[in-house]
């Protein structure tokens, strides 16, 4: 009987062992599925940086507004789009520096942390972005209503108080707005939601195994 409980014992200090490096070995694979997740985030975002770039460069407004003699609207547009460009670079900052600390993580706890914060930070951007969109979608409205000549004739309609027009063209551009938004929320959600729900699924496996 000693003998077998001598053999229970030691099996038992076997199991231990065998379940602290089957959680050794899961770390070690959410770790590095986590660290490219969030490296491929960060390709993304300066692939959609460079993408926007590049359309930016084939569609100049300047000319456009010359023709227009609004030249000072140029400025306030070109500063928006400097700030636009400054808040991407550092939410692309922020994404390096995620990826640098989930990489070099040791720790699980830190590593859970880190893939909350990289959520977060994605999550912001994503609606940053949307939020951008929206604004740029209600000046460029403002623009084509009030200065472009195709627009003359509805304008002197809704100056003569023809309220169904006014209402007509309201709902039609609020419908444009939705589609156009809710266009770029799908992109986004199936661009980034894949990545941060497989990230998010790695924080629920390490969070059995700090348990």
């Amino acid at each position: 009987m000693k003998e077998l409980d001598l053999l229970k014992k030691d099996w038992k200090k076997n199991e231990n062992s065998f379940e602290q490096v089957s959680e050794t070995e899961i770390y070690k694979m959410i770790h590095k599925k986590s660290s490219s997740i969030v490296k491929w985030i960060l390709i993304i975002s300066i692939l959609e940086v460079l993408l926007w770039t590049s359309i930016s460069i084939f569609f100049n407004t300047d000319d456009y507004f010359k023709k227009m003699h609004q030249d000072e609207l140029i400025p306030l547009l070109k500063g928006l789009t400097y700030f636009n460009y400054g808040v991407i670079l550092i939410f692309i900052y922020l994404f390096y520096r995620n990826y640098i600390q989930i990489t070099t993580t040791v720790s699980t706890k830190q590593l859970m942390k880190d893939i909350l914060k990289t959520r977060k930070t994605v999550q912001c951007y994503v609606w940053y972005n949307l939020g951008m969109i929206l604004i740029s979608l209600i000046i460029g409205f403002v623009i084509a209503f009030t200065l472009t000549p195709e627009t003359a004739v509805l304008r002197d309609k809704i100056v003569h108080n023809d309220k169904v027009m006014a209402i007509t063209i309201g709902i039609l551009l609020l419908l444009v707005t939705l589609a156009f938004v809710g266009a770029f929320w799908l992109f986004y959600r199936l661009l980034y939601g894949i990545l941060l729900r497989r990230l998010y699924a790695n924080y629920k496996e390490l969070k059995k195994i700090d348990l």
